[in-house]
């Protein structure tokens, strides 16, 4: 998917956004940081679909898009599970297959007052959690997410990141923004900036030093089979997983070390041992195949 010299603005305004370039290949998790009113949501409205450029064109949309949107508006008297059913059933799906779906994406992302909550009683948070079960009830080519992360509890910080490593891992193409660029970058294999309209390539997405980090050891359960293995990279603030005989060592940044006990305890491993990197040991082999 590609913008070439695309340009934006409303009426006679001001530019928006000025000659982005971008190319964004499949397989690819792309984060976009910049301030309040930088152009982060017109440039996710363009590549959605939902805004055509004033200059410039973006080619390569892939057919199946999933968006969710800055703010997901849920006055509704709907309960959760019959607004998904019917948004399944918009796309197509069958109505007991769009249940069904929607009913494994939230429980996977624990919704607060269960499936049968009115979409108008939703914390914001929890609505945040009903827009991306949307999003996901068709697997898409293209998920574009505003603020993803705003207002969703710790244990919903791994899930969503679960979710970008699987669209990704599927070859489906992740854009999202944040406001805050170290946040951003830990969650995606390209991040850029927007600054008075323009787009810039920032270096460094996955940090893997600079934030403060602990070592998470994690086991299999005694003489039982294997447990789920997620994608362990994606999950915020993981900077490194391999493994160490047989256990499994993460890396993680200190702000994001709970979510990711959370979402190995949920995936059936153990907790041998949290504590502080030993200084000057390397874990050798392919971080994300040796953590499988």
């Amino acid at each position: 998917m590609r913008c070439e010299a695309v340009g934006k603005r409303y009426g006679r305004g001001r530019w928006v956004l000025t000659d982005v370039d971008l190319e964004i290949p499949p397989g690819t998790v792309v984060a976009v940081a910049g301030g309040n009113g930088s152009g982060k949501s017109t440039l996710l409205r363009l590549l959605a679909g939902l805004s055509r450029p004033t200059s410039g064109r973006v080619s390569g949309r892939p057919p199946r898009v999933g968006y969710v949107p800055d703010r997901f508006t849920a006055h509704d008297r709907l309960p959760a599970i019959s607004y998904l059913t019917h948004m399944g059933r918009v796309r197509g799906m069958p109505g007991a297959r769009a249940r069904a779906r929607a009913r494994h994406l939230l429980d996977r992302l624990a919704l607060v007052g269960g499936e049968e909550a009115p979409l108008r009683t939703l914390s914001k948070g929890n609505a945040q959690k009903v827009a991306l079960a949307q999003a996901l009830l068709v697997v898409p080519d293209l998920l574009v997410l505003d603020e993803p992360w705003s207002g969703l509890d710790v244990p919903a910080h791994a899930v969503l990141a679960e979710f970008l490593g699987e669209v990704a891992g599927q070859g489906g193409t992740v854009v999202f923004t944040d406001h805050r660029e170290a946040v951003a970058g830990q969650h995606a294999d390209r991040s850029y900036v927007i600054r008075d309209g323009r787009i810039a390539r920032q270096d460094g997405a996955r940090p893997a030093g600079g934030a403060q980090t602990v070592e998470v050891v994690l086991s299999p359960p005694a003489g039982g089979a294997g447990p789920a293995a997620p994608d362990w990279r994606a999950l915020p603030g993981v900077t490194h997983a391999a493994r160490r005989g047989e256990n499994l060592v993460l890396r993680v940044t200190r702000e994001h070390s709970d979510a990711a006990l959370l979402t190995a305890l949920r995936h059936g491993w153990s907790v041998e041992g949290v504590g502080r990197p030993a200084p000057g040991r390397g874990d050798h082999g392919n971080d994300r195949g040796a953590a499988r």
